[in-house]
């Protein structure tokens, strides 16, 4: 066997250290000719592999289902049937894990041959850089360390050149390849191993800071100071922990370096990365790495011209660390703290801004003499975009203002045309000057739309031809029953005939008796086949009063047709699209039942009730009182001054328990941790009617598993109850998900119903205004003020102070409320929309004791839009205390214009 055969052999076999043994084995004749032949044998090298890599897998393929047909054989030897699933579950003998194998391998067998047979150490760096070997990825072990053995074979002078050239090859990141990792580690190998001073190279510091630092290393003394000039290393540490460092990390090494004589290299090597610049996440590690150093008063001295050069331009996070440090001086002089507040007030970002303020304030009462000097750094922060910021800024020149010189106070009116009207007459009031003025903010009020109502209920069912199919809303369910209860009397055959063209399903399972369409079900079994399967209904107080009494309906049809008690018609049908029951009907619909000698379903009657219009003429009232039955009586009671009117209230209570004595006011910061029990309260005497007292009983303060089902029919079932109707909403408000709770839908329904409008209402409303995920569209939220201000229907007033409860003790937040009031407003509703302001403010605007947040100053500049929108003329007592403090802030600057504007 030749040479060259033996070196192709050893390649074959996927093992470096193979090739190597082989390679170094040759003479200096044998290595030169297997170096000419190596680079022709890539492309040879890779088939082979290819081809060894395909008989393995075809191999194991044959293994995997001989394996395969065993487990099948034996299981059905002892009567066990084989699911298919079992031909794809993991490491089993018929399929377990592909795993590469060495013989694939090509490339590092490769690379140590050329390595070891190749002459010059140029050539070995381009041999081991080829591109069809960076580029591929496979299985190998540590063939650094083997190549780094062939490599010290050769002489000194040899190693020492190609240790050079292979630093110099390393490429920076955007320009790495697969095996960037290994060409790193080799050179950093050969390197320490020839003690040859590292090139110049930033790629090459960037490959070494990779590592975790060894103790020791003989690249330290070369490379430490240039980690700090080297683009890219900041990228690579930027991941790094200082509270606290991790050990082994580079932080941790270095700040121990730094008690090891290297403190000033290090910190002078931070400051002056700091002044390179760059990107803040490339300083990030710099930045922890200084302040875990801790520098003392005399190295921050020392270095303060550089930190007051930070301050102008560098990162936000650098720029805070070098302020920080330059506060802790005294002997600065006057001109060097003028430009370093010039250069901080005159930054972008708040918050630097704001410390530059805290500083210039703290400097101020210490400066000798006058302060025209920081006059222009203090207008400077007038510019700043923050309104806050240019707040504290206007108090801190009124603070001081007897400290400036005529010089300085022309400087202040010079810039005072940069700050908001307001913060500007606050400023000329002490100084002079005229304030910019505001501008009129473009509204031109529109009339409200024509009232909209609810549309006409879809005329009855009287053929079977017109029999709806299962599913839908209210409205297909209630023509569906009020059609099959007419058909049976009217068309029995036809109905037959109707409901056998589609087959009645089966029950479900999970809810057999929670839906009204399961019922339906089985009012057409019964009807088709006289089954009569054993029924329940859910148990009172397991699901919601709403839900429960529309269910009971369907169950006593359902139990009317098994015992042959059914009536000819429903007296519940609606007439309108809200639910209601035209009162005249009803009393056409029960004197047709005394004639027939039919005796009325309690369920149905009483949804009939429920359904009948708050107003009713006195000449049907005089029909009724004419009717006999004892259900012509109960209607004629009801209609005569009879029916119930409840008395209706929300608690608000925290933690369980009700606040005592102050609706209006809570701790905000609590607030903001808990979420309140709502508690719906009603109170009213008792009719007798079982099935409608239960209607009208509180429904609890928490949404309880399994209710709220059915919840956008409600508002039919009681449509001249919608403050009731509201109530029952309430526990599903804040605690709706995941179960639905009431939709957009649902409050237009309760808007266009009739019956008194209480606290339930208007907080159902307001929660409508406030929470935007009913709609991402203020447009539709606001559809419901709209409505309610053209039909002159609602209390705005009550609206907005339970807007302002849910807003001071929950999660919601002011900014959605104003987009959907604006967009009442520009829809005609502006009038309503001050009065809900009006309850608003009174419950949301902190007390006397509490401390008023950004967000209390945006409802009262909101307030006066509002206001200007109404034309309002009449002061609002809250806003009128709040405008007397004697306070300069923002939110006492904004009531005082609110004020103002009203008086």
């Amino acid at each position: 066997m030749t040479a060259w055969e033996a070196v192709v052999a050893a390649i074959d076999t996927g093992d470096p250290q193979r090739v190597a043994d082989c390679v170094l084995a040759l003479g200096e004749r044998e290595r030169r000719e297997v170096a000419a032949l190596l680079p022709g044998h890539i492309a040879v090298a890779e088939r082979r592999a290819e081809a060894r890599q395909l008989e393995r897998i075809t191999r194991r393929e044959r293994e995997s289902e001989a394996a395969w047909r065993e487990h099948v054989r034996r299981a059905r030897s002892v009567g066990r049937t084989v699911l298919d699933r079992e031909r794809w579950e993991w490491n089993t003998p018929w399929n377990l894990l592909w795993q590469p194998g060495r013989e694939e391998t090509w490339v590092d067998p490769l690379r140590v041959a050329g390595a070891a047979a190749i002459g010059g150490a140029a050539a070995v760096v381009a041999w081991l850089n080829r591109r069809e070997f960076q580029d591929r990825w496979e299985v190998s072990g540590d063939t650094t360390a083997i190549l780094e053995r062939v490599l010290s074979t050769r002489p000194a002078a040899w190693q020492e050149d190609f240790a050079t050239r292979a630093a110099l090859r390393l490429r920076p990141a955007p320009r790495r390849r697969r095996r960037s990792d290994e060409t790193d580690a080799l050179a950093l190998a050969m390197l320490r191993r020839t003690g040859v001073a590292p090139p110049e190279h930033d790629p090459l510091v960037v490959a070494w800071v990779r590592q975790p630092p060894a103790p020791g290393d003989p690249l330290l003394d070369h490379l430490l100071p240039r980690i700090f000039e080297a683009e890219g290393v900041g990228s690579v540490l930027r991941g790094e922990r200082a509270e606290p460092p991790a050990p082994g990390a580079w932080l941790a090494a270095l700040t121990e370096l730094a008690g090891q004589g290297r403190r000033d290299l290090l910190l002078d090597g931070c400051v002056r990365r700091f002044l390179r610049g760059g990107e803040v996440t490339d300083l990030r590690f710099f930045v922890r790495l200084h302040e875990l150093l801790e520098p003392s008063r005399d190295e921050v001295s020392k270095r303060a011209v550089d930190y007051l050069r930070l301050l102008p331009a560098a990162p936000g996070a650098v720029a805070e660390m070098a302020l920080r440090h330059l506060r802790g001086l005294d002997h600065l002089d006057r001109a060097e703290v003028s430009e370093a507040l010039r250069a901080l007030l005159f930054r972008a970002e708040r918050k630097l801004v704001t410390a530059g303020l805290t500083w210039l304030d703290a400097v101020a009462r210490g400066w000798p003499g006058d302060l025209d000097e920081l006059a222009p750094a203090l207008g400077y922060a007038f510019a700043c975009e923050s309104a806050d910021v240019q707040g504290r800024a206007v108090r801190i020149a009124v603070k001081h203002a007897k400290r400036f010189t005529p010089v300085g106070a022309q400087a202040l009116r010079d810039v005072i045309g940069q700050l908001p009207p307001q913060l500007g007459e606050t400023l000329a009031a002490v100084f002079g000057g005229e304030a910019a003025e505001e501008p009129p903010e473009p509204f031109t009020p529109v009339p409200l739309p024509a009232p909209r109502y609810a549309e006409a209920f879809p005329d009855p069912v009287t053929a079977p031809v017109e029999l709806g199919p299962r599913g839908g809303g209210w409205e297909a369910a209630e023509l569906w029953l009020a059609g099959v209860v007419r058909l049976h009397h009217d068309d029995r055959a036809g109905l037959v005939t109707r409901l056998s063209e589609r087959r009645p399903g089966a029950r479900s399972p999970e809810r057999p008796w929670q839906d009204v369409w399961q019922w339906s079900e089985e009012i057409a079994r019964l009807i088709l086949t006289g089954a009569s399967p054993a029924q329940g209904l859910p148990r009172p107080g397991s699901v919601s009063a709403p839900h429960l009494f529309l269910l009971r309906r369907w169950a006593e049809v359902h139990s009317a047709l098994r015992d042959g008690t059914l009536p000819p018609y429903l007296l519940a049908e609606p007439t309108e699209g809200t639910g209601h029951v035209d009162a005249a009907e009803l009393v056409a619909r029960l004197a047709g039942y005394e004639r027939h000698g039919v005796e009325a379903l309690p369920a149905d009657l009483q949804q009939a009730l429920l359904r009948l219009p708050r107003e009713v003429a006195p000449e049907v009232v005089a029909r009724a009182r004419r009717l006999t039955s004892e259900a012509g009586r109960a209607a004629a009671r009801w209609m005569d001054g009879g029916r119930p009117e409840p008395v209706t209230e929300i608690g608000w209570l925290a933690s369980g328990r009700l606040n005592p004595g102050d609706e209006y006011r809570d701790d905000q910061e609590a607030a903001d941790t808990r979420t309140p029990d709502l508690e719906p309260r009603i109170r009213v005497v008792p009719t007798g009617l079982t099935l409608l007292d239960e209607l009208l009983a509180e429904p609890g303060r928490r949404r309880r598993e399994g209710h709220g089902g059915l919840l956008p029919w409600w508002p039919y079932v009681m449509p001249s109850h919608r403050e009731v109707v509201a109530l029952h909403f309430v526990p599903h408000l804040l605690y709706g998900w995941p179960a639905q709770g009431p939709k957009p839908a649902e409050v237009y329904a309760l808007a266009l119903a009739g019956g008194p409008w209480g606290e339930g209402m208007s907080l159902v409303l307001a929660y409508l205004l406030a929470d935007p995920s009913w709609s991402k569209l203020p447009v539709v939220r606001a559809r419901p003020v709209v409505d309610l201000a053209a039909r002159g229907d609602g209390d705005a007033g009550e609206t907005g102070r339970q807007l302002g409860l849910l807003l001071r003790r929950t999660w919601l937040k002011p900014g959605p409320v104003f987009e959907t009031l604006e967009s009442a407003a520009e829809q005609g509703a502006h009038e309503d929309v001050w009065r809900i302001m009006t309850g608003f403010l009174p419950v949301f605007l902190p007390g006397a004791e509490e401390r008023p947040q950004t967000r209390h100053t945006q409802v009262l500049a909101f307030a006066l839009r509002a206001a200007r929108w109404a034309g309002a003329r009449e002061p609002v007592p809250c806003v009128a205390e709040i405008a007397e403090r004697r306070a300069s802030n923002n939110f006492v600057r904004e009531a005082r214009r609110l004020h103002t504007y009203l008086t």
